[in-house]
């Protein structure tokens, strides 16, 4: 099946949230239908919520039969070695109406013991930002736990916690155990390890339409928290036709791509890679094969595939496995 392979596009998995809006519909061009839509899952294979192909002649096949059937085509040489047949990366669109509850995700040790699950490294690009919105990320000072304890025991946790104002562009990188929140008013696109475990420490009192409050996990938390002052926005350059490193961690690599009229590809076939449309309008050539994608679309291009052309005006983010 591998020779069939193509730059796959996958049906969004759409999730309401609390804290939700419409900008993924009126801003990204997503199918939701409700007020509350919080995010958009653009490539995942988290148990539940698997991607399905939305292009082309393997429309209907989800991403794990892909990787099952012809796991070195699809993740790539090295990252099949890494990883078996898990792909290791999730990848959303989030609009954040209201601010999201103050969480912090554990380290991949924590995560492996109580959750059989990979820890939750994670990145955020800002597509859009509203006037004044900001981000809580980590602490102003260094901390501790007993402080931190206090604090969220008194209901004055936001005082001791960092918040940075947010503008489309900004980039912020958030190692496992990074207390953090995206505030109100802005769309991100983020880019993780394959996880849905998150520890929420406060919710500023909210509740569903039912009246009640969501769960905590506090105690969970305890251990999972790095109680020092961390550095989590990133610079980055902006050379025009050129992969620009904006983070290279671990567990991804993630590039910022100005496109302009074209650029011709070339990939080892050791990793898949995938690209975020966050401005503007491209097109993948290869072999036969075009496709035009716009702002908020999301691709997988399969290891298999070494050599392609992008052509277009956009600005996108390209991300791998190093």
């Amino acid at each position: 099946m591998s020779q069939n392979l193509y730059p796959l596009q996958f049906e969004p998995i759409l999730k309401e949230r609390i804290w939700g809006g419409e900008k993924l519909k009126t801003i990204l061009n997503k199918p939701i239908v409700s007020k509350i839509t919080g995010e958009s899952w653009e490539l995942s294979t988290v148990e539940g919520d698997v991607s399905v192909v939305a292009n082309g002649a393997l429309k209907g096949k989800s991403l794990m039969d892909l990787i099952n059937e012809t796991p070195d085509a699809v993740l790539g040489t090295k990252v099949y070695e890494r990883f078996g047949k898990q792909f290791p990366l999730l990848f959303k669109y989030l609009d954040a109406r209201e601010d999201l509850s103050i969480q912090v995700h554990p380290n991949d040790k924590l995560a492996k013991e109580r959750h059989n699950s990979f820890g939750k490294t994670e990145m955020w690009y800002v597509m859009q930002a509203d006037a004044d919105a900001r981000i809580i990320v980590g602490f102003k000072e260094d901390s501790n736990k007993e402080e931190y304890l206090k604090h969220l025991h008194d209901n004055t946790l936001v005082s001791i916690l960092d918040d940075v104002k947010a503008k489309s562009g900004d980039v912020f990188f958030l190692e496992t155990g990074t207390v953090h929140a995206i505030g109100a008013g802005l769309v991100v696109a983020e880019i993780q390890q394959t996880s849905d475990i998150t520890y929420r420490l406060y919710d500023f009192d909210r509740v569903d339409a039912q009246g009640n409050k969501r769960e905590l996990h506090v105690d969970l938390a305890l251990d999972a928290i790095n109680y020092n002052k961390v550095d989590t926005q990133k610079k980055y350059e902006s050379k025009i036709n050129t992969s620009n490193t904006v983070v290279d961690c671990p567990y991804f690599t993630t590039n910022f791509l100005p496109l302009e009229n074209k650029l011709e590809v070339a990939k080892t076939g050791e990793t898949f890679t995938v690209y975020m449309c966050i401005e503007g309008e491209f097109e993948i050539e290869y072999n036969g094969f075009k496709q035009a994608y716009k702002k908020g679309d999301t691709v997988l291009v399969p290891a298999a595939i070494n050599a392609f052309n992008l052509t277009g005006k956009a600005s996108i983010l390209e991300i791998y496995i190093s």
